[in-house]
């Protein structure tokens, strides 16, 4: 195994979970079960070994197992080619989330630093067809998978923006406030442009050098240029904001800066923009752009990221599953796959750890299978 890999997982009160704890041998993760079982859960636990509110965006509270409510925990040891560590986030009686980095307290943004997840969810299929904010979403994990401190550049450039906004809001006009805040914005905006410009650029670059069978989408970032001045140039950007100030006082929000930005994403051999796609060809792109991020990783830092594919069959004829299979395999990394109907795995079970979710009485039990 190339890659890292966690080696153990243990779930406590984890919404549909009471315990569930299963040992790993970094091989491909099979979970097979009905609709409901708790498999979904499972890989959402996994997600929050990384920055922000993993693949549901869900609080600390609606993640609490219920009735009782007196908190959760998802532990795992992540083993990497020089070192093991033992990886810890909880939430104790509606408390915020916290993280652990072998038994040391550590901060959210840390885990840039410790691991690489990567997902893909069924609620993603709609990206191209929904608003911008998901889109932003979806191109800073990607960002961060390259440039650990995009972390800590969106929090910093979050917390000043809202700063600015109450501001705006209550119709200050005190230059000297605005100017400390918009320096902050612009020394955190500069650089999360410059990450999601550069990881878009990646994508591209690892899809043109690949063989897969799947379609080459092209990423570009808009709204990241205005008036001929660039975002990611931190004077340029604390000049927008200056300027913007009067428009800004009148809306009583930031109206211009990264969080404002798009992805603009298009089937390279046709030219159509993701949105006109069908459903079969957006699902498509989608595990491409994915796939490539596996796979720029892969050579930029020598080991491979866990990869998290909830219900992944859906969309995908059965081809397109076979050239999906054969890439997970050829890279060589740890994927966590999910689905109900068992034959669309057939020919990936025998390389790997097969489990079946069930779920009794509401609780989810994760069971080896022979």
């Amino acid at each position: 195994m190339a890659g890292h890999y966690f080696s153990t997982l243990k779930l406590s009160h984890f919404r549909s979970h009471l315990i569930s704890e299963i040992s790993l041998d970094g091989r491909i993760v099979v979970l097979s079960g009905p609709n409901g079982a708790g498999k979904t859960n499972a890989l959402e636990a996994i997600s929050l070994f990384s920055p922000g509110r993993g693949l549901r965006s869900s609080s600390a509270d609606e993640i609490s197992r219920r009735p009782g409510e007196i908190g959760w925990k998802v532990a795992g040891r992540l083993v990497s080619p020089h070192r093991e560590i033992y990886l810890e986030t909880y939430s104790r009686e509606s408390s915020p989330r916290r993280v652990a980095i072998d038994g040391k307290p550590a901060k959210l943004s840390d885990l840039a630093r410790t691991t690489r997840i990567l997902w893909l969810t069924p609620v993603m299929d709609r990206l191209w067809i929904e608003s911008a904010a998901g889109r932003r979403r979806f191109l800073d994990r990607i960002s961060m998978s390259f440039f650990p401190d995009h972390a800590n550049a969106s929090i910093g450039y979050d917390k000043a923006m809202r700063e600015r906004n109450r501001l705006l809001k209550d119709k200050v006009s005190n230059d000297g406030w605005y100017d400390a805040l918009e320096i902050q914005m612009a020394r955190h905006g500069s650089r999360i442009s410059a990450n999601r410009i550069k990881a878009a650029e990646r994508i591209n670059e690892a899809q043109s050098d690949s063989l897969s069978r799947f379609p080459v989408a092209k990423l570009s970032v808009t709204g990241s240029e205005l008036e001929g001045s660039r975002l990611e140039n931190e004077d340029d950007l604390s000049a927008i904001l200056k300027d913007c100030r009067p428009r800004d006082l009148a809306a009583g929000r930031s109206l211009a800066g990264p969080h404002r930005a798009d992805l603009e994403t298009t089937y390279a051999s046709n030219g159509l923009p993701a949105r006109n796609c069908s459903t079969g060809e957006q699902k498509a792109l989608l595990v491409s752009i994915v796939l490539a991020n596996a796979r720029a990783l892969s050579g930029d830092l020598g080991i491979s990221p866990v990869l998290l594919l909830d219900e992944v069959s859906a969309h995908l004829d059965e081809s397109r599953r076979a050239a999906l299979y054969e890439e997970i395999l050829s890279l060589r990394l740890q994927a966590w796959v999910t689905g109900t109907d068992i034959s669309h795995f057939e020919k990936l079970i025998r390389n790997a750890q097969h489990f079946s979710v069930v779920i009794e009485n509401g609780i989810s039990t994760i069971l080896p299978c022979k």
